[in-house]
């Protein structure tokens, strides 16, 4: 049934346990925020000592399921104060499922200024002190990390994550030992920085291996699944060409793409920086698109982007950071947007929550929009530790009331990512709504809205948003439980089979009967928990709303405003009455 670990970092004791059966069907964010439910107190502060930091390879990850290799970290979010998941690729979660550890519970806290880095492989696992890693980038602490232990899977935090940061996050390393693949939203690095961990690193040499209880079942179902990841022009054509940033010229076009600080919805530089303008990089100065995230990965999404000389610059460079560091910020410059991506990877901080900072910091005067080198020189504040660095590390929220900016693009203190609300209503009801904050992976209604997966919906109509936005982040949750991608959301929507073979490959693995129904349903429940936690920390249907200036101000192009009455966003989690009143909406 697998292990949990448990690391007191108040004694230095490390303790394995069998997994309660309680757990038994769980893995990635159900367990994750399971145990945070269960055994951290709600009104506790996120970095003292009764946070807890959980780490959970999803239920397949270490398998040879395509695209399974996906972790979760959990725990109470210093920059939401509600719980957190936050979702990552990278060699982690694969090596945690071949030892068989289900779950890595690290709690307490150390003496003061003490560093220790957790070492688990076949044999166990051991605290090691590491005060000579403090401070250290990312990009250091792995290369000095594979010197040391080989090639390891890394969950690391930088300077940010140190300093308590509430931007920090938690950095795990790819196939080339890059930093670049984060579980990086809610600051969840400044979690594992309060309990004294440098990094976690995984040695699967000699490792049991995956367990699978039927192997035919399994093998059917990986091959249905692997199937329709092929066949579907989003997971087999558009994503492992273009890579993620191909929704900047699609987003764009739709007028949903959020610019300078939320102000418009198209960006008159988005060719430049565009999925397409990558591609083209790769062909002419170097780089690469059609970069997988961890072994086994068949969709391949990520990218290495090139300096003009041909030497890699940062791996990978999503849509959401191009975004958020690009039109967000009114930048067009790639190499720039690609400079401030690194400066995340190595500082350690989320990039989304970084560039909706900068576009508040150019709000409040610290920056013009679209200037790219100033941009740069704020960011690198944050690793330094300045007063500057230390007021745009903590975030969106934070930086806005330092400089007295109201523009502010967040919900539960965490910033909105690169979908205009007003412009797509679904993703809206999602970032109003998600146990999250705003949070598109938490129900990506974009699948429908703008990309007519799994069926097309009008992105400005509020109705039946709700409904929608309630079904997508059941299903999310089920997903994220799973070690899949959420990407492989956009095959099994479309392809029948592609869902069967999902859920054939989780039945297989557990012994259990599942059936496209109970997707939904076990989803739901496992969303409960992480709603309950939220009401016990004192969240209240107050906090699921859209900013205030977006029910005042037009959007440009279609200059329209958040519509999407609160009757519908309180009907999202209202379980005792699961019907939508999506076509009631704001007068």
């Amino acid at each position: 049934m697998g292990k949990l670990l448990r690391i007191n970092m108040t004694n230095n004791t490390v303790t394995f346990e069998e997994l309660p059966e309680k757990y038994r069907l769980l893995g990635g964010r159900a367990l994750t925020s399971s145990v945070v439910a269960d055994e951290v107190p709600p009104l506790c502060h996120p970095l003292g000592p009764n946070n807890k930091l959980v780490v959970a390879p999803g239920l397949l990850a270490g398998s040879i399921a395509p695209s399974s290799g996906r972790i979760s970290v959990g725990g109470k979010s210093p920059l939401t104060g509600g719980i957190k998941e936050s979702n990552a690729g990278g060699l982690p979660g694969q090596k945690l499922g071949k030892l068989g550890i289900r779950a890595v519970v690290v709690e307490g806290k150390p003496e003061k200024n003490k560093a220790y880095i957790l070492k688990i492989d076949a044999a166990g696992a051991e605290l090691i002190p590491a005060d000579d890693f403090k401070n250290k980038g990312m990009y250091e602490t792995n290369e000095l990390l594979w010197e040391r232990f080989g090639k390891v899977g890394i969950l690391g935090i930088g300077p940010a994550g140190e300093m308590g940061l509430l931007n920090a996050g938690i950095s795990c390393n790819d196939m080339e030992n890059g930093p670049g693949r984060y579980a990086g939203r809610g600051g969840l690095g400044a979690v594992m920085g309060s309990k004294g961990l440098k990094a976690i690193v995984v040695d699967d040499t000699d490792a049991p291996g995956f367990k699978v209880a039927n192997k035919e079942l399994f093998d059917k179902g990986r091959k249905a699944l692997a199937d329709a990841l092929k066949n579907h022009a989003v997971t087999g054509e558009a994503l492992p060409t273009f890579g993620t940033a191909v929704l900047i010229n699609i987003m764009n076009e739709a007028g949903g793409l959020p610019t300078r600080n939320f102000r418009e919805g198209r960006f008159e530089g988005a060719s430049k920086i565009s999925g397409e303008t990558i591609n083209e990089w790769s062909k002419t100065r170097g780089g690469k698109v059609g970069h997988p995230c961890h072994p086994g990965c068949v969709i391949r999404c990520s990218n290495v982007v090139a300096h003009p000389d041909g030497s890699p610059h940062v791996a990978p460079l999503e849509y959401e950071s191009d975004w958020a560091l690009g039109a967000n910020c009114g930048i067009d410059d790639l190499d720039k947007i690609a400079e401030l991506n690194r400066i995340c990877n190595d500082a350690g901080i989320d990039t989304i929550e970084a560039g909706c900072t900068l576009a508040v910091a150019m709000e409040g005067g610290l920056a013009d929009f679209g200037d790219g080198d100033r941009a740069i020189e704020l960011l690198n504040e944050v690793a330094m530790g300045s007063p500057l660095g230390r007021i745009l590390g903590n975030g969106t929220e934070f930086t806005a009331k330092a400089f007295g900016v109201s523009r502010v693009p967040v919900v539960k203190g965490q910033s909105m990512p690169a979908y205009e609300p007003r412009a797509v209503k679904g993703i809206g009801v999602t970032y109003a709504t998600s146990t999250m904050g705003a949070d598109h992976t938490a129900g990506y209604t974009i699948a429908p809205e703008i990309l007519a997966v799994g069926g097309e919906l009008d992105p400005l109509d509020a109705a039946g948003k709700g409904d929608l936005a309630r079904a997508f982040q059941a299903t999310t949750m089920f997903i994220d439980s799973t070690g899949y991608c959420l990407f492989i959301a956009f095959a099994i929507l479309d392809i029948p089979e592609g869902f069967q073979g999902m859920v054939d490959t989780m039945n297989a693995v557990l012994g259990t009967e599942w059936t496209a129904d109970d997707v939904y349903a076990q989803g739901l429940e496992w969303l409960k928990r992480e709603r309950m936690f939220n009401e016990a920390a004192g969240f209240t249907k107050e906090d699921d709303r859209i900013p205030e200036f977006m029910l005042e101000e037009k959007l440009p192009p279609h200059n329209t405003t958040w519509d999407v009455s609160e009757a519908v966003l309180d009907s999202v989690h209202d379980y005792s009455d699961t019907g939508d009143e999506g076509d009631e909406v704001a007068g």
